[in-house]
């Protein structure tokens, strides 16, 4: 469905008077003396009030680590999102890793200078070892990778088009259209939490290694290093993962409820951590915790809380209930929790048999097989989703409405504070670099649509409509996920608006959610990089062009690797062609592909309409739209009471935006991990946490995405697989065999017990 946005600032939001004020239309920011720092508290406290303009950037170091950072999270991460654990590596390993690296450049590189005459630049010097390896080019390596993950997001969005082309659908698309697809997709008062983060972990491991505390004790400050603490950790992890990655691969999922009830359906409903509600499961595999959700340990622990009571109140109460209690949408008659589509017998839908050769809905095919059913979990997803954007629109206007259009007046103001005035020091990016590339863009996008029509089915005036929607909500999302960290999901209205202009046609309206959506998604990421680059004083020049680079070259790794897992594995993404126990069923894609069908090929008036099962869940949209104004009133019929604004309705229903993909044992590690680094570690041992939580989880995502590469190479391709109870090719080392099957009378499905 979509993913639940957890990063928040890591220091304390506004003060109670600071709050009071805003909500009285005044800030007492206006009080700070800009001249001397940020008006902004949060960026007082994070960011240094200070510039070095004798550091350089542009080095041998930062193009070397950088490009192959951002070619290696590529490879790394397209990699994976094919894989039933998709861990997504993110640029926090490569800013923890490359630290080392660049230091040990530095300390061998010779510092000859040399002179270079470049056309149009004159007479230049160079050098392989400008200087100690310095925090501004290690930021510029950051986001360099960053690119490499797809700002952020794991694999290209839109590799995801691709591979549902040729892996689910079986049509062709070449490799210019695909590149061409991925490359167009990619994408000041505002303070940007998420950076924040980033800030204080460049400040830390850029600090003394050994500066510590007068207070601390003999103990502490011999204590280990950060760089010796990675490498002791990833060396571990990379060990690790060899036991539930290969050689005891149930410890992916304990479903011990499953293992203690071995012929209940019931109970393997309840205990299955991947095919049921995961009452009990848990794991000891870092992908099973990291993927879907991202790690743990760098999200704050109110964030955990909150997807924590969303998730009990959507696994524990709702899904029983609708599930045992009210058989909602004859639940029983599908699987308990699938992101499959169904025939109204339980059957899976045979959704090839529906597509014509010109690659849209045969109509006449679709009334002999009969309307798409999905599980009852499938449904309330879509339904909490619906009701998750109307939440978000509400809830941010009227909790943050007034900090909002502060905000917004304050952008106008010609008052520069004390970062902007640093940056002026450093040429600014001429406008015509942006129009030259949003030009480029549009043209080659345009091309696509026109000579490559018959391979991505969009129109033109399809993608000048999408370009349209994504020019003019960027500014005013962007404003909402700067000031309030919340970004509302507009995803599923781009996919309603075309499967009503074009209903039949599913890769035309893919591409259209990718081109109107992802790419402002995307947009706002890469301008969260700009804000990182800003508050590091880096030159804006330079930003442009690593962005700029990094996209093509994270584009083009992003397609191959693709390309080269769907041609060399056989049934990639075919999960009932698969062995039981394949990695490569793809979860992600798998919902991509089901989105495709629900709201281009079948379209969204055969779904949620007059003509569809599910017109009923319309009406979250207005649930969600009403619901914060009930938190709203309550704040303000009772002020004193501290924890009304803290009821959050878009995180509380957007909880399991994630599932599907991901599963309940995915959440329980991901929340059980999170509470125990960032509850008990944080309160009881707050200085270890602070030097070395961040390296822990960077070393965790970087000795596992190595092991795993390595397995592939050494026994995956081979397939050279153990065949005992723990590890086997050919059953489900889960050992919850019956958690998919149908407790509706007279459904008979394969291999479960009828009823």
């Amino acid at each position: 469905m979509g993913t639940v946005l957890t990063e928040a600032p890591i220091v304390n939001s506004t003060t109670d008077e600071e709050a009071t004020l805003v909500r009285n239309g005044t800030n007492n920011e206006q009080d700070v003396n800009e001249d001397e720092v940020s008006p902004i508290e949060e960026v007082r406290l994070t960011v240094p009030n200070e510039d070095d303009t004798s550091l350089p950037v542009w080095t041998f170091r930062m193009w070397f680590l950088g490009l192959i950072s951002c070619a290696l999270l590529s490879f790394l991460n397209q990699f994976f999102s094919f894989r039933k654990e998709p861990l997504i590596i993110s640029q926090i390993t490569v800013q923890v890793a490359t630290l080392p690296i660049g230091r040990f450049m530095a300390s061998v590189l010779p510092t000859t200078k040399f002179y270079l005459t470049i056309p149009g630049f004159g007479k230049r010097e160079f050098s392989l070892n400008p200087g100690p390896f310095n925090m501004k080019e290690h930021a510029l390596i950051s986001i360099f990778a960053n690119a490499g993950s797809a700002f952020g997001g794991g694999a290209a969005y839109a590799v995801y088009i691709i591979t549902i082309i040729k892996a689910f659908y079986k049509r062709h698309i070449s490799y210019l259209a695909g590149w061409i697809l991925i490359v167009t997709t990619q994408p000041a008062h505002m303070w940007w939490p998420s950076t924040l983060v980033q800030i204080s972990l460049f400040r830390t491991l850029h600090g003394k290694e050994n500066e510590v505390d007068e207070r601390e004790t003999a103990e502490v400050q011999h204590r280990t290093s950060r760089t010796k603490f990675f490498l002791i950790a990833m060396a571990c992890s990379f060990l690790w993962y060899s036991v539930p990655g290969y050689f005891f691969q149930s410890l992916q999922s304990i479903a011990w409820v499953c293992w203690a009830f071995p012929n209940s359906v019931t109970a393997h409903q309840l205990g299955s951590g991947f095919s049921g509600l995961g009452f009990g499961a848990l794991t000891l595999d870092w992908t099973v915790v990291a993927s879907f959700l991202g790690s743990p340990l760098v999200t704050p622990f109110f964030a955990i809380v909150n997807v924590l009571i969303g998730y009990v109140l959507i696994i524990c109460v709702v899904m029983p209930i609708a599930y045992w209690g009210l058989n909602v949408y004859n639940a029983k008659t599908f699987p308990i929790f699938s992101a499959g589509l169904f025939t109204a017998q339980g059957q899976y839908y045979n959704i090839t048999a529906i597509v014509n050769d010109k690659f849209e809905i045969d109509r006449d095919a679709y009334e002999k097989q009969g309307r798409v059913n999905l599980s009852s979990f499938f449904a309330l997803t879509y339904g909490f989703g619906f009701a998750t954007i109307a939440s978000t629109l509400t809830h941010v206007g009227l909790f943050y409405g007034r900090e909002i259009l502060v905000r917004y007046r304050a952008s106008k103001d010609q008052r520069m504070d004390i970062h902007t005035k640093l940056m002026k020091k450093y040429d600014d990016i001429p406008s015509w670099w942006f129009y030259l590339l949003l030009a480029g863009s549009m043209l080659v996008s345009l091309a696509l649509c026109i000579f490559l029509k018959d391979e991505v089915q969009m129109p033109f005036w399809g993608l000048i409509f999408a370009a349209g929607l994504a020019f003019i909500f960027t500014l005013p999302i962007a404003i909402i996920t700067a000031t309030t960290n919340q970004t509302p999901g507009l995803n599923v209205i781009t996919e309603y608006i075309m499967g009503y202009i074009l209903p039949g046609e599913p890769i035309s309206n893919v591409c259209f959610k990718t081109y109107g959506y992802i790419s402002m998604a995307q947009a706002i990421s890469f301008l969260s990089d700009f804000k990182l680059g800003h508050y590091m004083k880096i030159p804006p020049r330079s930003m442009f062009l690593v962005q700029f680079i990094g996209t093509l070259l994270a584009a083009t790794v992003n397609l191959f690797v693709a390309m080269w897992l769907l041609d060399s594995i056989e049934n990639v993404c075919q999960q009932d062609l698969l062995p039981a126990n394949s990695p490569w069923t793809c979860p992600s894609q798998r919902v991509f592909f089901d989105a495709s069908v629900i709201w281009g090929l079948v379209a969204p008036k055969r779904i949620f309409g007059t003509l569809g099962n599910y017109a009923a869940l319309n009406w979250f949209f207005l649930g969600g739209l009403i619901g914060p104004f009930a938190v709203w009133i309550l704040h303000i019929l009772f002020p004193r009471k501290s924890w009304i604004p803290l009821i959050n309705l878009p995180v509380l229903l957007g909880a399991t935006a994630s599932m599907p993909p991901a599963t309940p044992v995915n959440y329980n590690a991901w929340i059980v991990v999170g509470i125990i680094f960032n509850f008990f570690v944080f309160r009881y041992r707050k200085k270890w946490w602070q030097r070395y939580n961040y390296i822990l989880s960077a070393a965790l995502d970087a000795g596992v995405a190595f092991m795993a590469v390595l397995l592939y190479f050494s026994v995956g391709i081979e397939e050279k697989n153990l065949h005992w109870w723990g590890s086997n090719p050919n059953i489900d080392t889960e050992h919850c065999p019956l958690a998919q099957c149908p407790t509706a009378k007279g459904v008979i499905v394969d291999d479960c017990p009828p009823f």
